[in-house]
């Protein structure tokens, strides 16, 4: 028997009020109830407005022409609103931050049967209830601030989760996690499914992270329209999401640069499903063996020294125990760990934001110590994980100019670097708008942009291409990488494992507020005991060497990096 349709467009398109031309065009897609759906698409390709008509934001908050039919539970979307829609549909935002209200955890569960005035005795229990299936029980007297980025996902869908409601929809939900976390964070949605029954849209463009679980069917966007609704299979088996500026999963990649050509019987889409002949593996054996070995980069001087760096909170919490760390002058290298290892606090000790109470810190042989947040700042910019803490004007030409005018910078001089920055990070076509209109993938870039166009020696960047698609990772990463091969030393906070391994010969592995090492990128991911320790997550391509009978998955990683660098440039 067919399952009952949930949400149906036919037909739709829609158009934001401030715009000159749609942004969605003659969507026509059906999701039944318990049907698991992942939307992909590169940003601006309209997947994101289309998650915004099925809560009820647009136009209920994102004023606009709706054409066509869009219906959910088989009532009219408009005559629903976005009360209405809120009963039957569940949103899970990218920024988890921006869906609290409650002072604690258990009370952003209840917010929702706070307002519907369930009694007290009968809430509590159903907070119980909620926390227990979202696994956050022995959170739920802190404060949101207080917890992990996972944690807080998980409280965002137990506050969505408190009525009855037959669609789940999450924004980006691997955005602002670490690689286990996101793990877990899909691990959680699959189960919540299976157990609610709900129908489950996923927006994402990390297609690889989502498959760690199956979807019952894959939606690419691309330009305002759908490009392919199906099973996930034989859409990997094609080259559609590569073409669509969408990443497909590394070890997908490394079969069709080994000439192995998939077949939906193959089951691509699930690497623990996945099935390869013989000659398959052969095939992928011969290829690794042709790959050249990357090239040994030189020792470099040391920029930045840091010796026995100890900082605790005011709240006693000990935050960095005994760092020990170098930075050299000119390399690329990412500093990586679990949420709540360190690495933000290293970072903002080194800007001058909070002060180690004990250790050396030197850069270029100068105490930093004995230099000013100001006189380190002509030294070391710092873009925040958070584009909404570092924004101050309204618009983004502005926001980008702004170290320059507080520099006394000439205004000619000052229009010349803040264009050729927003070329480069692909925000020229909206530097007379304001920052407000822009997504949070797009405030990211301003942010950036804000210390880029200082020319700082350093740049320390706090996840800087999070909820960014290929198009505009690869922007900012080469952009990046011209910087330091220009000179800059670029140190990158990331969870982003291709990250690490594509850009950064060298990684710094923080746990606990401890370094437990410090390796090239490719040696951290193919040692499992570094990967468990850090809630890091093994390369797919780990996993496809160890099928294939390659003893050196750690070289493998290396070559299949150095070589699908080469094709894509």
């Amino acid at each position: 028997m067919d399952r009952e349709v949930i949400v149906s467009f036919e037909d739709f398109g829609f158009q934001y009020t401030a715009q000159a031309e749609p942004t969605l065009y003659h969507i026509n897609l059906k999701i039944h109830k318990g049907e698991k759906v992942l939307i992909a698409g590169p940003s601006g390709c309209g997947k994101s407005t289309l998650a915004h008509c099925i809560n009820g934001l647009v136009p209920g908050s994102y004023p606009g022409t709706m054409t066509g039919s869009l219906t959910v539970g088989g009532k009219n979307v408009q005559e629903l609103g976005i009360f209405g829609l809120s009963k039957t549909v569940g949103t899970v935002l990218q920024d988890s931050d921006g869906q609290f209200i409650g002072l604690t955890v258990a009370e952003d569960i209840a917010f929702a049967l706070e307002n519907d005035c369930m009694p007290t005795e009968e809430m509590h229990k159903e907070v119980e209830r909620i926390a227990e299936l979202v696994d956050v029980k022995e959170v739920l007297k802190h404060a949101p601030h207080e917890i992990s980025g996972g944690q807080k996902q998980r409280v965002g869908l137990g506050g969505v989760m408190v009525g009855p409601v037959d669609v789940l929809l999450f924004d980006e939900p691997l955005a602002n996690l670490d690689p286990a976390t996101g793990k877990q964070a899909i691990v959680l949605i699959d189960e919540i499914q299976k157990r609610t029954g709900c129908a489950v849209i996923i927006i994402e463009h990390r297609v690889e992270d989502v498959l760690y679980r199956p979807v019952d069917r894959v939606v690419v966007m691309g330009d305002g329209h759908i490009q392919y609704d199906g099973d996930p299979d034989t859409l990997l088996c094609s080259d559609l999401l590569p073409q669509k500026g969408i990443r497909e999963p590394l070890y997908v990649t490394a079969l069709k640069y080994a000439g192995v050509a998939l077949t939906p019987e193959m089951r691509p889409s699930y690497l623990p499903e996945l099935s390869l002949s013989d000659v398959q593996k052969e095939a992928v054996r011969a290829w690794f063996d042709r790959l050249p070995a990357p090239e040994t980069l030189p020792e470099r001087e040391i920029l930045l020294r840091a010796e026995k760096i100890d900082f605790t909170y005011e709240g006693g919490h000990h935050a960095l125990r005994g760092i020990d760390a170098v930075i050299r002058k000119g390399e690329m290298v990412s500093i990586v760990g679990t949420n709540g290892a360190g690495k933000s606090t290293f970072s903002k000790v080194v800007c001058g934001f909070e002060k180690a109470q004990s250790g050396v810190l030197e850069l270029g042989g100068v105490d930093l110590n004995t230099l000013s947040i100001k006189e380190r700042a002509d030294h070391i910019g710092y873009v925040m994980q958070n584009p909404n803490q570092m924004i101050s004007q309204t618009k983004i030409f502005d926001e980008v100019a702004l170290g320059l005018r507080n520099r006394n910078v000439p205004e000619e001089e000052i229009r010349d670097r803040v264009e050729k920055t927003l070329k480069i990070c692909g925000l020229y076509p909206f530097r007379n708008w304001p920052v407000s209109a822009l997504s949070y993938g797009q405030r990211k870039r301003v942010t950036i942009a804000s210390i880029l166009v200082l020319d700082p020696e350093m740049i320390l960047l706090d996840e800087p291409t999070a909820g960014q698609d290929l198009k505009h990772y690869t922007e900012i990463m080469d952009f990046l990488n011209e910087l330091n091969q220009q000179g800059v030393t670029v140190v990158l906070i990331t969870h982003d494992m291709h990250l690490m391994l594509e850009y950064t010969p060298r990684a710094i592995v923080f746990h606990a507020g401890e370094v437990i090492a410090d390796k090239t990128a490719a040696e951290v991911l193919n040692t499992p005991d570094i990967v468990e320790r850090a809630h890091l997550k093994e390369t797919s391509l780990y996993h496809l060497s160890a099928l294939c009978g390659i003893g050196d998955p750690e070289e493998f990683t290396r070559r299949f990096i150095a070589r699908d660098r080469e094709v894509r440039i």
